[in-house]
């Protein structure tokens, strides 16, 4: 019987442990592979975001601009449903009581930031992910023509002379408009009364009308009357100038400190697996980078939000506890 040499042996010795380190290297992948294969499956059949207005709205308009975008590049319908009522909370559990397999979003942001604080047992917050960003808009603070102040610093001025003499309307008590009014009160130490009104239309109406004096509204629903002159807009509360309105100041050049914004992105039921966010998260970004899309939104008076998840997830909790502080120091109740 032959005895194997020194280097015989090595060589015996050492291509089953290679082989062992290849076949140890794809065993520790074997955990990865289900994840990957699903992100590159997903989505494999229609997917519905749910969204908690009416059609026609803003809200509405950058969820089926979205939701084509996803169509055309992951090759399976993404399909908006509309559910009404409540604040936007009737969409907002619906979301939460679906599955977490990437099949159901939702359209989220400040409605929800604002409802967490003002609806004690909404569980909308802890119960969903961001996925990603899409817009933020200016509101633009705007009175009557007739209104003798032509700049917010005498704005000011008369509200400080005239207390408890005007009359801010809003889309409905908690509404963003109600909110970014509260915060100009607030910052300023102003003596206004709110008139709440069952969405911003009516508001704007009664604005035009001379029923209230002031109103913070947003800008595409507002840009054709004051550029006709049938309103003065006095400041944009983001801060930077709205594309739309160019020409009209920003409310921190007033107000320091002043910003407030609305937003809008996409939400995920909470467990929904993190390659699924992820791959949203990409692929909504391609979108915001996309020229049309930029446009798309621009006419809504807005600009893209291109983040990643992450910075989603943290715009969700700072302003959720921005809008905490104004809603309890003002004593804001759900009606």
């Amino acid at each position: 019987m032959h005895k194997l040499g020194i280097s015989e042996r090595k060589t015996a010795i050492k291509l089953p442990r290679r082989q062992f380190l290849q076949l140890a290297a794809g065993a520790a992948l074997l955990p990865f592979v289900p994840h990957i294969a699903r992100a590159q499956a997903y989505p494999s059949r229609p997917v519905r975001i749910i969204v908690g207005s009416a059609a026609g709205g803003i809200s509405d308009i950058v969820a089926r601009l979205i939701a084509q975008w996803l169509s055309e590049r992951l090759g399976q319908p993404f399909v908006v449903e509309n559910r009404t009522g409540a604040s936007g909370t009737i969409a907002d559990q619906a979301a939460v009581n679906a599955p977490h397999d990437g099949y159901t979003l939702v359209l989220s942001g400040l409605a929800q930031a604002i409802n967490v604080t003002l609806y004690d047992k909404l569980n909308f917050i802890s119960n969903i992910l961001p996925v990603a960003g899409i817009i933020r808009t200016p509101l633009v603070m705007e009175v009557n023509p007739s209104f003798p102040a032509k700049t917010v610093p005498e704005f000011i001025a008369y509200a400080k002379a005239n207390p408890g003499k005007i009359n801010v309307g809003s889309g409905g008590n908690g509404s963003p408009s109600h909110m970014f009014g509260e915060l100009f009160k607030m910052m300023t130490g102003l003596n206004m009364v709110h008139v709440p009104y069952r969405g911003t239309a009516l508001a704007l109406t009664d604005l035009l009308g001379g029923q209230v004096q002031v109103v913070f509204d947003a800008v595409p629903s507002s840009v054709g009357h004051i550029r006709a002159n049938r309103l003065r807009a006095l400041a944009v509360t983001t801060a930077m100038r709205s594309d739309a309105l160019p020409e009209i100041p920003i409310m921190g050049d007033f107000v320091p400190g002043y910003e407030a914004s609305a937003w809008l992105g996409l939400s995920a039921p909470k467990n929904t697996p993190p390659e699924i966010i992820d791959k949203l998260n990409r692929e909504i970004n391609a979108g915001l980078a996309d020229p049309k899309i930029q446009t798309r939104l621009a006419e809504q008076g807005g600009t893209a939000i291109a983040d990643l998840a992450a910075d989603y997830r943290k715009l969700f909790a700072d302003e959720t506890e921005k809008w905490a502080k104004v809603i309890k120091l003002a004593g804001i109740k759900q009606d």
